[in-house]
């Protein structure tokens, strides 16, 4: 940590070179390096990393965290961008692949060297957020007719060209077909002479399809407590595997992406700081543009009531409480409900078990809320802090109410969003707080003048 503050404080005073601080930065961390980098302007970035010796710099731009992995392997000359690619690991070639333009890939597809093309040619073909597009093809597999000591042997002539050895795949020497796999662990306890066969548990391993949801994946780790899961073809041939860090980084990237929904807005694929203002107000206009047109929808549900307003002008004091009240139970039950369904804690099929619960549900945080609002009433006119004038306890009346209903039905609204969205194809996550809020807002209107009407009429109405 002292060697990460002293080289920003070097970056800061600008007293060093980019051969300079690519020679600080190969002696820290990766990590730390990243973060350092990430702090800096995109051309000095680029200039460091040239600098670099090439094992540190694959090691820096093999990590997910470094902003802008495409653009600085676009500004490197085309020879020393090639090599780094191909000694990084095949996914994150793959991702940064994604990110390039296709004049800038097609320019660096025929430098790079064959086994990194291959890779490429097999994993760009997979969609986002699928096992496949996660996935390594560096893996150790070895036949079932070989014993321990030529597994091990085998292992330390490829580890430096394979991303990971959580597990070694054992397949049929004729087909190919995954058999089992074997813990590093257990191989190296294990008697050299003895069959890889022998070793380990006799199950079939967990694996999964090259067209698995990369959140399905995630759960089978975390289901099975796994570092590593095999991607098998229709033949059950091996194809890759995911590892546990491409897991959290998918899945970090995936909660990015949901929170910023839940805020009213599309997903980001760039950091803050690094996204153009054009860009960010394309990725903010169209939300709050949606928004503001079904807020509109409350002004015409207000208009609507514009003769009760008038007649008893003391409603309008209660209709931002009113509004806000049912917003909030609403995105309560949406954010409840996109979290079940993202871990599978329910099906499409329990929506009516959970209007079931919800309608109860809303009914006593309604009353408890409502409660409060009557207490407020009376509490103000009887101190008098405020006079609601001789039918004050029928306001209070309509007040609390109108929080049991529209509590209520928030609930049942933010509850049933979700299996909707999913039922059609959509994103539950979509259903964010905002859109939620939008769609009480103007129902809470008419469901509180509504009860208003029945119970002021013949007084205020």
């Amino acid at each position: 940590m002292n060697d990460l503050r002293f080289t920003k404080d070097v970056v800061d005073a600008g007293l060093a070179s980019a051969m300079t601080l690519a020679d600080q930065l190969a002696t820290m961390q990766a990590a730390d390096a990243v973060e350092l980098l990430n702090e800096l302007e995109l051309d000095d970035t680029i200039g460091i990393i040239a600098e670099m010796p090439r094992d540190h710099a694959v090691l820096i731009l093999d990590q997910p965290e470094l902003h802008s992995a495409a653009t600085i392997i676009e500004a490197l000359p085309d020879a020393a961008a090639c090599a780094l690619l191909d000694a990084m690991s095949a996914d994150r070639v793959t991702d940064i692949f994604h990110e390039l333009d296709e004049k800038v890939r097609d320019r660096l597809f025929p430098g790079l060297g064959r086994e990194t093309q291959a890779a490429l040619r097999k994993l760009l073909r997979y969609p986002p957020h699928t096992a496949g597009s996660l996935m390594t093809t560096e893996f150790v597999s070895v036949p079932a007719n070989w014993s321990v000591a030529q597994t091990l042997q085998y292992i330390r002539e490829v580890e430096r060209s394979r991303e990971t050895v959580y597990a070694i795949y054992v397949t049929d020497p004729a087909t190919k077909s995954l058999l089992r796999a074997v813990a590093l662990r257990r191989l190296i306890t294990s008697e050299p002479d003895v069959s890889i066969m022998s070793v380990g548990r006799d199950v079939a391993p967990v694996t999964v399809a090259p067209l698995t949801d990369q959140e399905d994946v995630a759960r089978l780790f975390r289901k099975h407590d796994l570092l590593a899961v095999p991607v098998v073809n229709d033949g059950n041939q091996i194809i890759g595997i995911v590892t546990v860090d491409d897991v959290i980084d998918a899945m970090t990237q995936e909660m990015t992406e949901d929170t910023l929904k839940f805020g009213g807005m599309e997903a980001l694929n760039k950091p803050y700081m690094q996204i153009g203002f054009l860009h960010m107000i394309r990725k903010r206009a169209g939300w709050l543009g949606v928004l503001f047109l079904s807020e509109m929808l409350t002004a015409s549900a207000m208009q609507h009531f514009e003769g009760e307003l008038e007649r008893a002008v003391v409603l309008t004091l209660f209709i931002p409480l009113i509004m806000s009240s049912g917003g909030n139970s609403g995105s309560q039950a949406t954010s409840l409900l996109i979290r079940a369904l993202a871990l599978q804690e329910l099906r499409l099929k329990d929506w009516w078990r959970v209007a079931l619960r919800e309608i109860p549900t809303g009914l006593v945080l309604g009353s408890f809320l409502g409660l409060i609002g009557v207490v407020r009433i009376t509490t103000w006119q009887m101190l008098g802090l405020f006079d609601y004038g001789p039918h004050w306890p029928l306001i209070a009346a309509t007040v609390g109410t109108a929080l049991v209903g529209i509590v209520t039905f928030g609930s049942l609204v933010g509850s049933m969003l979700p299996f909707i969205l999913q039922k059609t194809g959509f994103d539950p996550a979509s259903a964010s707080a905002p859109f939620v809020a939008t769609l009480v807002d103007v129902t809470g209107l008419v469901i509180y003048f509504s009860i208003a009407l029945v119970i002021l009429s013949g007084t205020l109405l």
